[in-house]
């Protein structure tokens, strides 16, 4: 009996301890799950932050693309290019020294496959995008490029130039800042010629500009204004009737698109 008695005094003990190691596994897999669904939870609402801001960033209204987009952007530089502003303000290797511009005036031509404009680039109020465009110039980096994008609501009126394709894909590699010559008053007269850059990023700007028509109205997003590099000193008729071919369907709205005049740069020259 006692020997019975010890044995039946065991299984009770690992019985019990069997339950307790039981309970303990389940306490951990419900810790475990709640974790792993409160993280779930945080990568869902995270994600869906992202994907809210690269659907305003790339389809605004007619009168915010200015302010969101990759619009004027490299800028959207198109509308499918990123907003994330840079991680730090810095310009990319191989862009040219604003020195290189300070305080000269370019002149020279951009001929599309539409038409000739003469233009006029100021090194005086915009040396860093000036310096730049002068090297692109020189190079013969923006023959062949598209003039993805047309906008031609009542507010913005222009015709964005400098893409690699119909896409609005521009160079990731060559981006550079600052802001330069940005109006006080949001306003960017017909003729002006204004750097293309991401949304809310100073340092955002690419290979893509953009020329008003029009008078046109863009508000400031957080990183500021638009740089305005120059203007157009002739032809400007040339975009007016690309522009009255109106803009194709199935973009950011009626009067914001790829134009239904396929638009490419012949050459981009300064001197």
């Amino acid at each position: 009996m006692p020997k019975r008695s010890a044995q039946e005094a065991r299984r009770r003990v690992q019985l019990m301890e069997a339950k307790q190691a039981l309970r303990r596994g389940q306490q951990a897999r419900r810790r475990r799950d709640n974790i792993i669904a409160a993280s779930a939870v945080v990568v869902a609402l995270a994600l869906a932050g992202v994907l809210q801001g690269t659907v305003f960033a790339s389809n605004p209204t007619a009168e915010q693309y200015a302010a969101v987009q990759a619009g004027l952007g490299s800028p959207s530089a198109s509308p499918t290019a990123s907003a994330t502003p840079s991680a730090a303000a810095t310009n990319a290797p191989g862009i040219p020294a604003a020195s290189t511009a300070a305080g000269k005036t370019f002149t020279g031509s951009l001929v599309l496959n539409t038409g000739t404009l003469g233009i006029q680039i100021d090194g005086t109020k915009a040396p860093q995008a000036a310096a730049v465009f002068k090297s692109l110039a020189d190079k013969g980096t923006l023959k062949g490029r598209v003039c993805h994008r047309l906008t031609t609501s009542a507010t913005a009126s222009i015709l964005q130039c400098g893409a690699e394709d119909a896409s609005g894909k521009s160079d990731p590699t060559y981006t550079w800042g600052p802001l330069e010559n940005t109006p006080s008053d949001q306003k960017y007269p017909a003729g002006t010629i204004a750097v293309a850059r991401t949304a809310d990023n100073a340092y955002g700007n690419g290979q893509q500009f953009f020329i008003a028509y029009k008078d046109s109205t863009f508000p400031n997003d957080s990183a500021g204004g638009y740089t305005i590099v120059g203007h157009v000193t002739s032809g400007l008729d040339v975009i007016t009737k690309i522009a009255a071919a109106g803009v194709k369907p199935g973009g950011s709205s009626a009067d914001d698109g790829s134009p239904v005049t396929p638009v490419t740069i012949d050459s981009f020259t300064l001197n």
